[in-house]
């Protein structure tokens, strides 16, 4: 048997297994990834990530494969082309073993919205991994995969990581092609990468960055040789600290852990510089406006009519429509079209939807003010760590504070990188979060390197492979 296909045959028998449990994967497709590694065998060219099993998030288009977007009104939908980073990905032999559970349409922080069932936390079976990218954040978690793709609107890469115990990047918006990915808030989504290791997150943003002539909105802007830089010095960067986010909401060991991770940085040669980010207590709401006016126009195309789930036993096209979208929606992406629908209609555009663009454009001029006097950000990623399953599914509004220090980076465009810095006394993961101005990723990079070196947390979650 060829090497590659005896370590894909091992990757699949894992995610086979710890699926039982774990629930990260909605499609495992043994048959493909092994075709793949046989192909990959006997292929002359061996790309940057010659047969490297990772696992891709359900909202990301695979020509082979079904992509639900865990939601039944796509439950047996198949594309027809692939997303931009697959096709990257597929070019440089990569292994897609598979297509991880989420959030419906990645509408959610918690991945408790599936329809195809919640995913579970590696570290305590009892909590959730974090959303809407779960299932990406559970699988490198537990060690089935050292790298996954998620997709962050708000920051759902950044906050499922940092539950997980995980590091999550979500590039500059631009940085990556969104084309192929199926879309939630068109000005806000942005695809990014989970890894076990710096290393890992570094290696896979290299292939998947760049310009696409599909994609109006990827940026042309030269990708760096991130795993080049990734040992680069840090001695000298200014860390920005503001002190104002670390009050109200924020859970007491969340936020000594971070305090603590900002010391350790001084103590490798770090500036840490004091600033005021005097809007972001606006962030939250102008996202829930923004994000929700934008899913409720870009998920009008699941009508049952073009593709995709159709309600039975209608005799009129206004029926079928009701009936579709109310039998193949989940609850929370039926509360954010309503919302959008709302803030988007006539009489309340200008008071909801045109305000929050406007302190968007405020929030971008903070964020600058910002960077005039600091290199990076860090805030913690999320105010607590992660939570039990169903603690605050009838609670929408606690739900969406988990996002509180996430939305802004989507909002201004910029990118951020949740690092693993600590854990709680019941053994938790606890993550921060580095925010950095545009394309600063190899910045980004570089001090999460740095940090996982100097200060690298032991321990590993309770669903871990090795222990099989």
């Amino acid at each position: 048997m060829s090497q590659i296909r005896a370590k894909i045959e091992k990757v699949l028998d894992n995610a086979e297994r710890l699926n039982e449990v774990l629930n990260a994967f909605l499609t495992i497709d043994r048959e493909y990834a092994l075709k793949r590694a046989d192909e990959l065998e006997n292929s002359p060219i061996h790309g940057k990530l010659h047969g490297v099993p990772i696992a891709v998030k359900d909202n990301i288009c695979t020509s082979w494969t079904r992509t639900t977007c865990a939601s039944r009104i796509l439950a047996n939908y198949r594309p027809q082309y692939n997303a931009t980073v697959v096709e990257k990905l597929l070019a440089e032999g990569a292994v897609i073993i598979g297509k991880t559970n989420m959030d419906e349409f990645a509408m959610g922080s918690s991945n408790e919205n599936s329809a195809f069932g919640i995913v579970r936390n590696p570290w305590d079976l009892e909590r959730v991994p974090g959303g809407s990218s779960g299932g990406s954040a559970a699988a490198v978690a537990a060690g089935i995969v050292d790298v996954a793709l998620g997709s962050d609107t708000g920051g759902s890469i950044r906050q499922p990581a940092s539950f997980c115990g995980v590091f999550g990047i979500k590039p500059t918006y631009g940085r990556v092609s969104r084309y192929g990915l199926v879309a939630f808030g068109s000005s806000l989504d942005q695809i990014g990468v989970f890894g076990r290791t710096t290393r890992n997150v570094a290696e896979v943003l290299e292939v998947i960055s760049g310009r696409d002539e599909r994609d109006a909105t990827s940026a042309d802007v030269p990708v760096p040789e991130y795993t080049k830089q990734l040992d680069d010095e840090i001695k000298g960067v200014k860390i920005g600290f503001p002190r104002s986010l670390f009050g109200e909401g924020l859970d007491a060991e969340v936020k000594s852990t971070i305090e603590q991770a900002i010391e350790n940085f001084a103590s490798i040669g770090a500036e840490i510089v004091e600033i005021d980010l005097p809007l972001l207590k606006y962030g939250i709401a102008v996202y829930y406006i923004i994000a929700t006016a934008e899913a409720s126009s870009n998920l009008a195309r699941y009508d049952g009519v073009r593709y995709g789930f159709r309600a039975e036993d209608v005799h009129e096209l206004r029926q079928m429509y009701y009936k579709t979208r109310e039998e193949g929606f989940g609850a929370e992406v039926k509360r954010r079209i309503m919302l959008g629908t709302y803030v988007l209609s006539s009489g309340y555009y200008d008071a909801y939807y045109a305000k929050a663009q406007k302190v968007r454009t405020l929030l971008r001029s903070d964020f600058q003010a910002a960077f005039q006097k600091c290199d990076v950000i860090i805030t913690p990623t999320s105010p607590t760590v992660a939570f039990r399953i169903g603690e605050k599914t009838d609670d929408p509004l606690a739900m969406y504070l988990s996002d509180v220090y996430t939305v802004t980076a989507n909002l201004v465009s910029i990118p951020g990188i949740s690092v693993p810095c600590g854990l709680s006394k019941e053994g938790l993961p606890i993550g921060m979060q580095i925010l950095g101005n545009y394309w600063s990723e190899s910045l980004l990079l570089r001090l999460s390197n740095a940090y996982e070196l100097f200060f690298p947390i032991q321990a590993k979650p309770k669903v871990w492979v090795e222990k099989e």
